[in-house]
């Protein structure tokens, strides 16, 4: 021993150290341990060393941590090490890291509290743990129900479940989410019932039993016991309930921040409502009851809201609105009854005050007086043996009183309640057995701890003795079990603890004795107490600073009891004449009825309800009540220790399953655990105490095969024996030597606490050593691999290095001489160069030198020239200068000479002028000489005008040219002025022509420069004009590629378009699924109701013994197919008229009858509207009609006297004819078959028809004339007078009768058009009125249809679906009558135009007959066969039908369907063998015609399959073998319906098989519906062939040996959990797989058929594998996943093989695929995550999420994943669009289609085999 502690307490070595916050921290070992240190040295996981002291006295060490592999374990017991803080650790890190809120400990299972709403708890989880065994799943409260219901149906023997914690840990959700599970599974229909009513009660319950207490707001304060009820098919029938220990104080009396029950703030919340107006309610603050505690608010509760759910609540359990009010004015009372003041008298006496207005509202709620209630609050009675008193009551004892009195009223109620509840609850049927489910409180102390505390924590006593002794026998089962030997096994016993409370002399017994005293006190019965148990019993203690409490030392934890009250509680005293008075209320019978059980005595009264306790046990009367008046008086300690008796007795008489509810944390923060308050509701509940009884036996527990797996490593080969079991018996010996560590059993091996640890420690450090020898060699071999590398690369660089150089020196040399070379020819070149520079340079300068010699004698020689010019045109300037002057000079003398004598002639003619004889004389003749002047002077004044135009025109040249003469005199001026100042400059402009020249010179530099720019500007601009052509080069290019890019888009936009429309085609295809889907869940679900309906008709049958011996029954399903599938009516009723004969007995459902006679009455309504219709419509015929109807009589027999006079001549021309011909036969001329006898003959043919026009058309008039002429008779008198005489005028014209009767047709022609025309106008008319009454007809339908909607969609989605269907079937019913009308119609029509054609073929072969006769002349002696001129008859061959009689029909659906048996025919006969039968014999009865006979042979046919099917479900090879034959059925009947659609395909011969007198289309439609039917019950037949393989060989078994290794979980089977039977492997699902595959091939089964077959099977695999990876932690792992992968490739494999690639059955399987993956890539860094996002496409977040938590490392080297890396796994994940369910479903079937595949095999060659017996089927 010493030597292992030594060995696992090294260094590194992790140990548990006690923390008073954490309560265990995690150390590690700094430095071995040695025997003999008293102190270790650790360092805490922050990185804190500390030294860690021993205790002295023990030495004991800390204790040791598991293996990380270990952490996180389904059980707790299958740890290591089982000790308090592996057990914390282990619930932390399942809660907080892998949030994981069930854990199994043993058979308890450890519920925490997530304050989260988690889904696991959907139908689909149920399914998941739905027979299954409790270890093979991980731990949920799931389980345990099925652990409990499957216990139930095998042992035959009942169940419990008990759930217990503290408030607020979960209990009355566990046990919510138990009954849940048994209603689901346990397939009664009625079980949704129950479960809502047990549900519906948790309103009521909660309300009256429910309150806020300090450490919950909806705290149970009462205990409950449900047992649900089974038949003997273990289905759901009843339920009832108990309650135990009320807290009736709470009525009276809160603590701060508590509430009173949840009812009364309810009321006062609804105060405001009219109905509640009469109870004089107010705020809850108004009220003594409700206001102690100074919380009366709930955060996030509406009082208001809950009230109205409680009053559903009572509603949906049948109590009326009556009793509602009734029980809202007792508990208003109540409150009324708290708020009565009352008053000191005096010392001794007290006083209500008169007119209180709350004892006022009292008596009036409750219906009594109010001086008697005022009179015994007040006072009370006491009686003697010979006189009676009435004693006045203290103000303190007053009260007291009334507090008793409510508290007595409310826990009558609480019963009432409950007792109604019950009978709610009850059920008629027989109760089998019962699961029961106790909801109870769990250990409780407070500060300050009462009456209530001391018997919780008394009842929690008993229950965990009864636990303990519970798992000691399990313990000992299985030790026997396996044949170890046992030992006695130390553990709690609380029998002491129990003795001291309910033995005598007990604590209970004490406190009875000193109620029963007459001054018995709280303080006396203290003293008792100290003086009977403070010295002899070790559990009872003494408070040091209290004499008036206890404490007693409890299986959990020590509790001090405060004295104060006890005695009070337990005797729960009651004023006899407050009872009394309450009795006497005469207008209130619900008081009354609460108190009709009330005991005559003023001692502790009640039930135990009533008193704190519980309900009976039973539901039978309470006989106690006969008793003697003692057996009423008992205390409530005594009721409760009686009625706790009965409930240990009741659950020991069950087989118990633990449920330990824990609250987290006191805070309701959601996964937030607090290891202080875990640990000590783990030592309450007995947890901790199951993990020490575990530990002190052998805990771990394993296989032989499983230990010979894990531990192989540690064994040498010499070891390894053929028998497993003696491998590891030797193997052990070497290990563990001493041999007390472990024990050898049957079938495992037994270890004690710490074993596996050693043994893992061994292992690991033998893989250790594995790893580092392999490292060494591995290492080894790289680095000489590395050193040989490196070598190899020093030699390889030295020779290229060597080579280098010897090639740098080569080119040196080469350098080198070329050097020379280029030197030689460079220097040669420089001179040269040189020299040709100075030669050029001297021309240059001579050339120079001589140019501007010449240039200068030039310019010399042109100075000179230029000179005499200048100087000859001065010279002419001066000369014309002085002419010009002499000139002027002249003529300004003469100007001047003029002028002066001018002025001597005026002068004179002034003079002249002045004298008047002069002025006579100038006068005379003046008169006529002013006309002549004036006329002058208008001519002069003309004329002047003129001149002064001109003038002014001269004027202004002259002025223009004076100025331009002017100008250029001053020109010349200047010129002058000019040519002086030049001629005195000659020199400077010399010099200025030398500064010319200079400036020329310049500007040619310049221009040479502008030359050299524009010639490096026409550079530049080239340049540029080739880069704009590069660019524009670059333009073109990036067009293109722009082009080209446009083009890509387009293709792009071009795909998109394509994904999109291929996406929308795919949503369509999706939507075309879910409907097909939807569609073959109902055919399921009908056929589902049709099987119930005849089961149920059995059951009815076997109860009423009415079935004979020879009675063949009927199937159900043939009125319902009836109706469904449009039959005959004639034949439907037919049928009905049987069925109804034959299933009188038949069993009805209510509902479903009332429904059915509502649903009759409305179409007996619609039928009589109809009826009222058609009479009104008929009456409307029969006048129309009246009138055609004689001239249709006139029409017919007019024709036929035509027909048969025109008949005659035919005959007779005929005649004639054929004798002309044959006249003739000698030569040949005329006869059969010669060209002139074709000619006749088809002219005669053409003028036959001719004629038959002609006969036609005169009997169409004729008719017409007749119906004409009695027309005629309904006009006018006027008319009928005057139009004959005209007419006859006009005849009489004529005097030729063809003339005549040609006029008179003419006449009546033109009259019949006239009517013809009337005619077709009130047709139209009528075609009009009859379109809008239609339209009309139409628009009251859509109102309806959407008047229904808008009704369905008010209702619940379950009346809403059954709504719908009743329309739909309604709708369709009123379309099959529609379409058999008109069926019939066509029917009629057809019958008659049949008749017409067999007139037609008689007189054809009446003719054929006369052509015959005349044939036998003399002509047929001759040698040469003469053909006949009628068609020749082909000779008559087999058709491909078959006959049968009428009364064969029952012997031909036996002999082929239900006596065949699949396998002789599948494997001698051809495939669908009997469905071409069925079909030749359907032929047959088309052909002649029989619709009874086609509709019996198909009914039939559906009916005998349908039977077969159920008679043979759950046989593959049947259910197979009737889909291929129903599926070739159905592409017959497609294949010869004559739609062009499906005679594609067909052969000519085929062609002319189709059917001709039928339409089957509806029936088609029925078969498909079949094929379906067959095809679900074929999937559920694969489905429970497959299921037991699929976890074991998907999963379970090592299809890779080696791979998987096995954890050391030691997890045990629970002993009650059924034995396997037998291990599947991949093996044997493929083995599965093929037979399947070729049992369908076999048949025939369609090929597209058989892909849609495997596709389902693959998807059940998928799913049913997946969930279980999901709902199991030790299937997460890197191995598994590795196996997965293979196993799933091995299906592929298959699929392969068998050429379904293509069938989608692979992409079934990729979310398996994807969850293996999932479990073998790296999952730490973000890449990773990004990675596992990108590839886990298939997986929901909830799945993805719940695999990462569950993963598991298997070896110590594994890493498991870290929180953090989850949640940015979530982060990602976030923006998904998904579902949030966990699991597949794993009952989902894929719509199945069956596309048509028509067959080439012809009928005619099918061959009846003898085997069958069908010889009475004739060929035709």
């Amino acid at each position: 021993m010493n030597r292992e502690l030594e060995y696992m307490f090294l260094k590194c070595a992790r140990v548990w150290i006690p923390d008073a916050e954490e309560v265990w921290k995690s150390a590690e070992l700094t430095k071995d341990y040695k025997s003999g240190h008293v102190s270790l040295q650790l360092m805490l996981e922050d990185g804190k060393n500390i030294e860690h002291k021993l205790d002295p006295k023990t030495k004991n060490l800390p204790y040791l941590r598991n293996p990380d592999i270990l952490v996180g374990e389904n059980d707790l017991t299958a740890l290591s090490y089982l000790h308090e803080p592996a057990v914390l650790h282990n619930l932390k890190v399942r809660f907080i890291d892998s949030k994981l809120i069930y854990t199994y400990c043993g058979i308890v299972l450890v519920a925490i509290n997530p304050y989260e709403t988690l889904p696991i708890y959907g139908t689909d989880i149920i399914n998941a743990y739905s027979g299954q065994n409790m270890g093979d799943m991980d731990p949920h409260i799931f389980a345990v129900a099925e652990e409990a219901y499957k216990q139930m149906a095998r042992d035959e023997r009942n169940q419990s479940i008990i759930v217990s914690g503290e408030s607020g840990a979960g209990k009355t959700v566990s046990a919510k989410y138990a009954m849940r599970y048994f209603a689901t599974v346990s397939g009664s229909a009625s079980e949704a019932n129950v479960e809502e009513k047990v549900l519906a009660s948790n309103p009521i319950m909660e309300a009256i039993g429910n309150a806020k207490t300090t450490r919950n707001d909806n705290s149970s304060r009462f205990g409950k016991y449900i047992e649900i009820g089974f038949d003997n098919r273990y289905r759901i029938i009843g339920a009832n309930m108990r309650t135990y220990l009320l807290e009736k104080s709470r009525v009276v009396f809160q603590a701060d921040e508590e509430r009173n029950y949840h009812i009364f703030y309810q009321l006062c919340a609804s105060a405001h409502l009219p109905e509640f107006k009469a109870l004089k309610l107010s705020s809850a603050n108004d009220f003594l009851y409700t206001r102690q505690g100074r919380s009366p608010v709930i955060d996030g509760v509406d009082d208001t809201k809950e009230l109205c759910t409680t009053r559903n609540a009572f509603s949906l359990l049948g109590i009326n609105e009556s009793y509602q009010m009734g029980l809202f004015q007792v508990l208003a009372a109540i409150l009324h009854l708290g708020n009565v003041e009352i008053k000191d008298r005096d010392a001794d006496s007290s006083v209500i005050p008169s007119n209180n207005r709350h004892l006022m509202a009292f008596c009036e709620l409750v219906g009594v007086t109010y001086q008697d209630m005022s009179q015994w609050l007040c006072h009370r009675k006491l009686k003697t043996a010979t006189e009676t008193y009435i004693k006045p009551l203290p103000r303190l004892q007053a009260t007291n009183a009334r507090d008793a009195l409510s508290k007595h009223i409310y826990a009558k109620l609480f019963n009432w309640i409950v007792e109604h509840v019950n009978k709610a609850l009850v059920t008629n049927v027989k109760q089998h057995s019962f699961i029961g489910v106790l909801d109870i409180y769990g250990f409780e102390t407070f500060e300050i701890n009462s009456f209530e505390q001391f018997c919780i924590n008394y009842a929690n006593e008993k229950l965990q003795q009864q636990f303990n002794m519970h798992v000691f026998k399990l313990e000992q089962e299985e030790y026997m079990k396996e044949q170890i030997p046992w030992t006695l096994i130390d553990f709690y016993d609380n029998q002491p603890c129990i003795n001291l409370i309910e033995a005598k002399m007990g604590i209970l017994d004490l406190l009875d004795e000193e109620c029963k005293m007459p001054k018995g006190s709280d303080d006396s019965w203290a003293q008792k107490l100290y003086n009977t148990h403070l010295k002899t019993c070790s559990l009872f203690e003494k408070p040091r600073m209290s004499n008036r409490a206890f404490i007693i030392q409890h299986f959990a934890d020590k509790v001090e009891y405060q004295c104060d009250g006890f005695l009070e509680k337990n005797k729960d005293t009651v004023n006899e004449e407050q009872i009394n008075v309450m009795k006497a209320s005469k207008k209130f019978d619900l008081l009354v009825e609460l108190f009709q059980d009330e005991e005559k005595a003023t001692s502790p009264t009640g039930q135990v309800q009533g008193t704190g306790g519980r309900t009976r046990l039973s539901i039978k009367p309470d006989k106690s009540r006969d008793k003697s008046s003692k057996e009423h008086k008992k205390t409530v300690g005594c009721q409760f220790r009686n009625s706790l008796q009965k409930l240990m007795d009741t659950l020991n008489a069950t087989t118990p399953h633990y449920v330990r509810c824990i609250k987290p944390n006191d805070f309701k923060l959601a996964f937030s655990f607090d290891p202080k308050r875990a640990v000590q509701q783990l030592r309450a509940c007995g947890v901790l105490e199951t993990i020490r009884i575990s530990a002190a036996g052998f805990p771990s527990r394993w296989t032989y095969q499983e230990f010979f797996s894990r531990y192989r490593v540690l064994m040498k080969q010499k070891d390894v024996l053929a028998d497993k079991k003696l491998t590891c018996k030797n193997v052990l010996e070497k290990l563990v030597q001493d041999q007390d560590k472990y024990q050898f059993g049957k079938t495992k091996i037994f270890f004690r606490a710490g074993q596996v640890a050693y043994l893992e420690k061994l292992r690991a450090d033998k893989l250790r050593a594995a790893c580092i020898r392999i490292q060494k060699t591995i290492r080894c071999w790289l680095a000489r691999k590395k050193y040989l590398r490196k070598r190899s690369a020093a030699i390889t660089i030295q020779r290229f290095t060597r080579g280098y150089q010897a090639r740098c020196l080569a080119k040196f040399l080469r350098r080198t001489q070329a050097a020379t070379i280029i030197q030689k020819y460079q220097r040669m070149y420089v001179e040269r160069k040189r020299y040709k520079q100075k030669q050029a340079a001297a021309l240059a300068m001579q050339t120079i030198l001589r140019a501007y010699m010449a240039r200068q004698k030039y310019q010399a020689l042109l100075r000179e020239h230029k000179a005499v010019i200048i100087q000859k045109h001065i010279r002419g300037w001066l000369a014309r200068c002085w002419y010009k002057r002499c000139l002027e000079a002249i003529v300004y003398l003469q100007c001047c000479i003029r002028r002066m004598r001018a002025k001597r002639e005026l002068k004179k003619l002034k003079i002249e002028a002045r004298s008047v004889e002069h002025f006579k004389k100038l006068n005379k003749g003046m008169e006529n000489k002013i006309m002549q002047l004036q006329r002058k002077i208008d001519e002069q004044s003309k004329e002047n005008r003129l001149v002064n135009e001109r003038l002014v025109g001269l004027e202004s040249s002259y002025t223009v040219e004076s100025e331009r003469m002017r100008g250029e005199l001053n020109r010349l001026r200047g010129v002058e002025e000019d040519a002086k100042n030049k001629a005195n400059q000659v020199s400077s402009l010399l010099e200025e022509l030398e500064r010319l020249k200079k400036e020329l010179s310049a500007t040619q530099q310049e221009k040479k420069t502008i030359e050299d720019w524009a010639q490096s500007y026409r550079d530049e601009m080239e340049k540029m004009v080739a880069e704009l052509k590069d660019q524009n080069g670059l333009l073109k290019k990036e067009k293109d590629d722009l082009n080209r890019l446009i083009q890509e888009q387009s293709q792009q936009m071009t795909e998109k378009m394509t994904r999109a429309i291929a996406e929308e085609t795919q949503q369509l295809e999706t939507d075309l699924n879910e409907e097909r889907s939807r569609y073959q869940n109902l055919l399921s679900e009908h056929l589902r109701l049709e099987e119930k309906y005849d089961d149920l008709k059995e059951e009815m049958a076997l109860s009423s013994n009415v079935s004979k011996p020879g009675h063949r029954r009927t199937d159900s399903t043939h009125s319902s197919n009836e109706s469904e599938y449009t039959y005959n009516s004639e034949y439907a009723e037919l049928e009905d008229g049987t069925r109804g004969r034959e299933d009188v007995t038949r069993g009805i459902d209510t509902s479903l009858t009332l429904k059915l006679q509502k649903r009759v009455t409305e179409l007996e309504q619609d039928k009589q509207l109809l009826r009222n219709e058609l009479e009104n419509r008929e009456e409307q015929l029969q006048r129309a009609s009246a009138m055609a109807r004689g001239a249709e009589l006139e029409y017919e027999s007019l024709k036929r006297q035509e027909l048969e006079s025109e008949n005659k001549k035919l005959k007779h021309d005929l005649e004639e004819m054929r004798k002309s011909l044959l006249g003739n036969a000698a030569t040949g001329a005329g006869a059969p078959g010669s060209p002139a006898y074709k000619v006749l003959l088809e002219q005669l043919n053409a003028s036959c028809e001719e004629l038959e026009v002609r006969k036609e058309e005169v009997l169409i008039l004729r008719s017409q004339l007749v119906s004409q002429k009695e027309a005629m008779h309904h006009k006018d008198e006027k008319e009928t007078m005057t139009e004959p005489s005209v007419y006859k005028d006009d005849v009489s014209k004529l005097k030729d009768d063809e003339v005549k009767q040609a006029y008179v047709g003419l006449k009546d022609t033109n009259r019949l058009l006239e009517h013809q025309l009337q005619t077709q106008r009130r047709t139209y008319d009528n075609e009009v009125e009859s379109l809008r009454s239609e339209l009309q007809n139409v628009k009251e339908e859509n109102n309806r249809q959407q008047q229904l909607l808008a009704q369905n969609l008010q209702l619940p989605p379950e009346a809403r679906i059954e709504a719908s269907l009743q329309h739909e079937i309604t709708r369709l019913t009123n379309e099959n009558l529609d379409l058999m009308e008109q069926l019939e119609k066509q029917d009629r029509t057809i019958r008659k135009l049949k008749k017409q054609l067999k007139v037609y073929s008689k007189r054809i072969g009446e003719m054929g007959a006369g052509q015959t006769e005349g044939q036998t002349s003399p002509g047929q002696m001759v040698d040469e066969p003469i053909h006949p001129v009628n068609i020749p008859r082909r000779e008559k061959d087999f058709q491909g039908m078959l006959e049968y009689k009428k009364e064969d029909e029952m012997k031909l659906v036996k002999n082929l369907i239900l006596e065949l048996k699949p396998r002789g025919v599948a494997v001698n006969l051809i495939p669908g063998l009997p469905a071409y039968i069925l079909f030749m014999c359907l032929r047959h009865a088309d052909y002649v015609n029989d619709d009874q006979k086609v509709r019996t042979l198909l009914t039939s046919t559906i009916n005998s399959i349908k039977k077969i099917l159920k008679k043979r479900g759950d046989d593959f090879e049947t259910v197979s073998f009737w889909l291929a034959n129903t599926c070739r059925f159905l592409h017959c009947l497609k294949q010869y319906s004559g739609d062009e659609q499906f005679m594609k395909h067909n052969t000519s011969r085929q062609n002319e098989h189709c059917l001709s007198n039928f339409d089957l289309a509806e029936y088609r439609q029925v078969i498909s519906d079949l094929a379906i039917q067959i095809y679900q019950q074929l999937i559920k037949c694969m489905e429970n062939i497959l299921q037991p393989m699929i976890v074991s060989g998907m999963l379970e078994h090592e299809t890779i040996q080696g791979v998987s290794g096995v954890k050391p979980t030691g997890l045990r089977k629970r002993t009650s959990s059924i034995a396997d039977e037998g291990t599947y492997t991949l093996d044997s699902i493929l083995r599965q797989l093929s037979a399947f595959h070729s049992t369908m091939c076999q048949h025939g089964t369609d090929p597209e058929l058989i892909k849609q077959v495997v596709k389902q099977q693959f998807y059940i695999i998928g799913a049913v594998t997946l969930n279980n990876l999901l709902l199991r932690k030790d299937m997460c792992s890197w191995s598994k996943g590795m196996q997965i992968r293979y196993n799933v490739s091995q299906l592929e494999e298959w699929l392969r093989d068998k050429g379904l690639m293509t069938c989608g059955a692979k992409e079934t399987l990729e979310p398996l695929i994807q969850a293996a993956q999932l479990l073998q890539v790296k999952k730490k860094t973000d890449e990773d995550a990004e990675a596992i996002c990108s590839m886990c496409h298939a997986l929901t977040t909830a799945q993805i999420v719940k695999v990462l938590n569950l993963y598991t490392p298997v070896n110590e080297f594994e890493e498991r994943v870290s929180v953090a890396f989850i949640r940015t796994i979530q982060t990602r994940l976030r923006d998904r669009c998904e579902s949030p369910q966990l699991l597949m479903d794993t009952k989902m079937i894929y719509p199945v289609t069956f596309p048509f595949n028509p067959s080439c095999l012809a009928l005619e060659t099918i061959q009846i085999p003898s085997s069958l017996n069908l010889a009475f089927l004739t060929r035709v």
